[in-house]
């Protein structure tokens, strides 16, 4: 009994400190932010990092619209028919869909997380114990993946309307990978050595994303003795095949969109799962006499279409600066409500610097969107890097433990990517493959890259000057949060194989079903970054 007495003595000492903190004297920008009170600084900190999520979203629309380019990219393959003599000239598509998924659209809609744990890991560099904003984003990150993203991705069909998973076989190998991937992380904090990552362990760690993609590219060809015995993936699945005047006006609808630069993003609505669209061109076959005039007839066009958009370039490039300061766009202006239009200016308004500051990215119409990819990543990671000052002052000023902010938000703010990517695959796609694939994908992504390029960071240099190991701050309560995640991601996925059994689906149904379904799963979500947050703070 005293016992106890003293443990809940304990827990209002803690409490009461958090409450009765020093001045922190920390500042982001101007000394004269520490002359502030402490609620009027964590009011602004918030404010800016919530603009900062802001940024976030309008920099991956651009992101996205690359990454989309970077998967259209196709190579051309020209064969000798030996029967007949004539060249068959094909165009394929030089990306599998399955490793699309993981290296590109999980990785990318990741990347904040990535970045943000990745500079943390450089600002501690040389310090024996590791940060813990990364590890405690990620996790959280993962959280809110497979909860809230679940919860909006099982409602987002129509009443009555179904979509359950294709490729079920792909699927339960990332399904696999993502939950070895905590356990994995569970094992280096607790069982082999606790409390410290070895730089074997983090490299072991990183190695494992190959693996994943490995095992998911074979499964997708079905090799044998690696792919799981499953049923082919249904037809109306796999993208058509289109015939070569097909193929010559979707060059040309290229072209098309370079009137149309930023209604997408003015939309917030980017098509980035066109890889598995039904339309879209797969492989495109020419059959033609060798001495045939026409026989590169489709290649003559794709280059005069590429000169052509080579020599609009700069025109794309202003027009990026154009649309960035239009305040009033055309959706405002069929608006009749004066109060709902101003409304929309002034969110135009306030995004203006964002739109002005990106537009420096080149249009993603040049290089196979590579240029434009590369840079929205820069960009991602400036911003991750005010965010990661934001949250130590936030943390600092209020006395709120780092792990606690990472958990809520930080998670939610950086994993805004998944939770659009998402949303947009349950709406577009026949299936549910891309939507929940995104969540079990990036889930992996975010250990084995987020967390493992971190901590091979920073045991490689301690290795190397201090032969000494990495250690874990509060490495209990990320343990406890693993598995606390564990628990609450088998009533998760429990009731997505329910659904499937009785529904036939995962998403979707009657609208009862799936706002109960959604319920739940955000249940599960809340309670997940309760306990954890009350562990990680010491008070349970």
């Amino acid at each position: 009994m005293a016992s106890a007495h003293k443990h809940i003595a304990e827990n209002i000492s803690r409490l009461s400190n958090i409450l009765e903190l020093e001045k922190c004297e920390t500042y982001l920008l101007f000394r004269w932010e520490t002359d502030l009170g402490a609620g009027i600084r964590t009011l602004l900190y918030f404010l800016g990092l919530a603009y900062c999520f802001i940024g976030l979203s309008a920099i991956t629309a651009r992101f996205f619209r690359s990454m989309e380019n970077v998967v259209k990219q196709t190579r051309k393959v020209v064969k000798i028919d030996p029967s007949t003599g004539n060249e068959i000239v094909r165009y394929e598509k030089v990306w599998n869909y399955t490793i699309a998924d993981i290296a590109l659209l999980a990785f990318g809609t990741s990347f904040p997380q990535i970045s943000l744990a990745t500079i943390d890991a450089i600002r501690n560099i040389g310090e024996l114990y590791a940060g813990g904003l990364g590890p405690g984003t990620l996790v959280g990150s993962a959280a809110f993946d497979l909860f809230p993203i679940h919860a909006v991705c099982v409602v987002v069909p129509k009443a009555g309307e179904l979509k359950k998973i294709s490729d079920i076989g792909v699927w339960l190998v990332e399904l696999f990978w993502s939950f070895w991937a905590y356990v994995w992380l569970y094992i280096i904090l607790e069982v082999w050595t606790p409390n410290v990552v070895t730089l074997w362990e983090a490299l072991l760690t990183v190695l494992q994303f190959g693996l994943l993609l490995t095992h998911a590219y074979a499964q997708d060809k079905r090799w044998p003795y690696l792919a799981l015995p499953l049923t082919e993936r249904p037809e109306d699945w796999v993208p058509a095949e289109a015939t070569p005047c097909e193929y010559n006006s979707n060059a040309y609808n290229d072209l098309s969109e370079i009137n149309q630069v930023g209604e997408d993003e003015i939309r917030g609505v980017v098509d980035i799962f066109s890889i598995h669209s039904r339309n879209e061109t797969g492989l495109v076959y020419e059959k033609v006499s060798v001495n045939d005039g026409s026989a590169e007839c489709s290649n003559k066009d794709t280059q005069d279409n590429i000169s052509l958009k080579d020599s609009h370039f700069l025109q794309l490039w202003k027009q990026q600066f154009e649309d960035a300061l239009m305040l009033e766009r055309k959706e405002s202006r069929k608006l009749n409500n004066v109060y709902l239009r101003v409304a929309s200016m002034s969110w135009q308004l306030l995004l203006a610097p964002w739109r002005f500051l990106f537009a420096f990215v080149p249009p993603y119409h040049i290089a196979h969107g590579w240029i434009a990819f590369i840079c929205s990543l820069l960009f991602i990671s400036g911003i991750a890097y005010i965010v990661t000052q934001l949250t130590d002052l936030i943390s600092c000023v209020t006395g709120i433990n780092a792990y606690v902010i990472a958990f809520t938000a930080l998670a939610g703010g950086t994993s805004w990517p998944d939770l659009v990517a998402s949303k947009i695959a349950a709406e577009r796609q026949t299936t549910a493959d891309s939507a929940i694939a995104n969540i079990t994908c990036s889930n992996s992504v975010n250990i084995y890259v987020g967390i493992g390029i971190p901590w091979l960071i920073d045991t490689a240099y301690n290795f190397i000057a201090y032969r000494e190991p990495l250690r874990i701050k509060n490495a209990e309560g990320l343990s406890f949060s693993l598995l606390v995640f564990f628990a609450t991601s088998v009533g998760c996925i429990a009731v997505l194989v329910y659904r499937r059994m009785t529904l036939g689906a995962e998403l979707g149904g009657p609208r009862l079903w799936a706002w109960l379904t959604s319920v739940y799963f955000m249940f599960l979500w809340i309670i997940f970054v309760v306990l954890s947050s009350l562990k990680v703070s010491g008070i349970i």
